[in-house]
């Protein structure tokens, strides 16, 4: 019967820490059964593959595995010595370990939500005072990552790798592609973002995960464009919503209607039972937002927001028109 191989390289993992000194390729294979059951069905070859497939996991997996001669037989011998395998002392206040249990609950809907749950259990073990109330109350943070998109762009981002998707901007009818080196990954009032270097257009720009459509691939080839030291996603998110805009547009609103609108906007004037007109901040990005308000909203200036709102809206209409056939 196979060994699991969790199993297997445990086994190895405690045989490389527990011995005081390096242990040769035969040794371990007499002391660990899975290998001995290779060898013994397959051959020494099949053995040194396994064996070491699963040293270069346990490296991976954090595990400090020197290499040293046999002291018994002058061959190459492994061992695991507790002195570079052993953690510093963990030591967290009550506000720190907190905020790692709400950052741990974040990826529930996450691929990454097995290893933010290990790491917490690991932390515990080490006696890092978590608190156990917060699983008992009935309010609980979530941010939820639905979007396919995220795990392909929050790797490539992780490992400095380039990609592509097809791209559909607020109001547009069809998707393009985008060639983008993905810098971070932000959530921004309910909202996945992406902040990255656009190669096309050679300039940093910010794409929603929602408007992503298809499959991310990815790209061979280094970074062509700088990494800021700090990429604050949220900030220029806002920047293209308007937020923090030096220019301002004037809208007519119907009454009753548009109440996020209103709370941006720096004045408002009654015109008549039916319309009120509004001062708000105009930035990147406002066309698409004041689309979305359809016949409660109607704009009066600047001219070039005006007519993006209008082909935004031509755009919406064409694809009901095509739905329709």
């Amino acid at each position: 019967m196979a060994i699991a191989k969790a199993e297997r390289l445990m086994n190895l993992a405690l045989c490389l820490m527990n011995t005081r000194r390096p242990l040769s390729k035969k040794e371990l294979r007499e002391s660990v059964e899975a290998y001995r059951e290779a060898w013994q069905q397959g051959s020494e070859e099949a053995f040194n593959r396994m064996f070491e497939r699963d040293k270069d996991d346990l490296r991976e997996l954090g595990l400090v595995i020197d290499v040293d001669e046999n002291a018994l037989d002058g061959e190459i011998g492994y061992l695991a010595r507790r002195d570079r395998n052993r953690l510093p002392e963990i030591a967290l206040d009550a506000e720190e370990a907190a905020a790692l249990t709400l950052a741990a609950r974040v990826w529930q809907q996450a691929k990454m939500s097995g290893a933010a749950s290990g790491a917490l259990q690991k932390l515990r073990a080490a006696g890092v005072p978590f608190t156990e109330d917060a699983e008992h109350t009935a309010l609980q943070p979530r941010i939820p990552a639905r979007e396919a998109a995220f795990e392909p762009l929050l790797v490539a981002a992780r490992d400095r790798r380039p990609v592509s998707f097809e791209y559909r901007k607020a109001g547009a009818a069809a998707t393009e592609q985008r060639s983008v080196e993905p810098w971070a990954l932000e959530c921004w009032r309910g909202h996945w973002y992406l902040a990255g270097w656009d190669r096309d257009r050679k300039d940093a720009r910010v794409f929603r995960l929602s408007r992503i459509t298809g499959k991310v691939r990815s790209r061979v080839g280094e970074f062509t464009g700088t990494v800021p030291e700090h990429v604050d996603v949220r900030a220029v998110v806002a920047a293209f919503a308007g937020e923090g805009a030096t220019a301002t547009a004037t809208v007519r609103l119907r009454r009753g209607a548009g109440f996020p609108l209103r709370t941006k906007a720096l004045s408002t004037r009654r015109i008549d039972e039916t319309w009120d007109e509004l001062e708000i901040p105009y930035g990147n990005g406002l066309g698409a937002d004041l689309a979305e308000f359809g016949p409660d909203l109607v704009v009066l200036g600047p001219d070039d927001l005006r007519a993006d709102v209008i082909d935004r809206l031509r755009a919406v209409a064409g694809l009901a028109v095509e739905g329709e056939l």
